[in-house]
This record gives C-alpha cells, sequence and structure tokens, in this order.
C-alpha cells in the first residue's frame, strides 16, 4: 500500500477552501489535500440563473433548514449550503 502523507488537510472546497489550499501548495513545500463531498461541478452552476435549479437539488445543496422559531411562526427556513466544488458561491446565482 502506497501511503501518502499531507502537512495540511483542507475539508471543504469552496471558495475559502479552495484559495487556502492553494496559497498552502503554492511554494511546493507543503503537500496539501482539499477534500470535497460534492461533485466537480455541476451544469446548472455555470448558468446565474442555475441557482434556481440547484436550490432544492441534494446534488448540489446539502439542503439544511434553520431550527423552528416563534419569530418565523414556528417554520423550518431554508439555509442553502453548497455541495460542489466552489461550495456555496456554485449555487448563490452570482
Amino acid at each position: 500500500m502506497n501511503e501518502t502523507t499531507y502537512d495540511f488537510v483542507i475539508v471543504g472546497a469552496g471558495s475559502a477552501g479552495s484559495a487556502i489550499a492553494n496559497r498552502l501548495s503554492a511554494n511546493g513545500r507543503h503537500q496539501v489535500l482539499l477534500l470535497e463531498a460534492g461533485r466537480p461541478s455541476h451544469p446548472w452552476s455555470r448558468i446565474p440563473v442555475g441557482f434556481a435549479k440547484l436550490i432544492n437539488n441534494p446534488a448540489a445543496n446539502w439542503c439544511y433548514e434553520s431550527e423552528p422559531e416563534d419569530s418565523t411562526g414556528n417554520r423550518r427556513i431554508p439555509v442553502p449550503r453548497g455541495r460542489l466544488l466552489g461550495g456555496s458561491s456554485s449555487i448563490n446565482g452570482m
């Protein structure tokens, strides 16, 4: 078995995780592993209006909801969080 060791393991390839992985690995002195639970991309993530197709899609969104609160009439409010390369930036419609 071929074992690889890493100096840094970064969980989440969203905007911040990807930038940190890039900075840490840029000089070549560090072994960096960047982990992402989701897929590399989704066709709808490249189209600004595509967020409407991704907002409730478990392939691209973790589909979290808030806990019920009195101030929301005890409703659960969707809290979209990206589940693909680029993280929530890939599903925010920008």
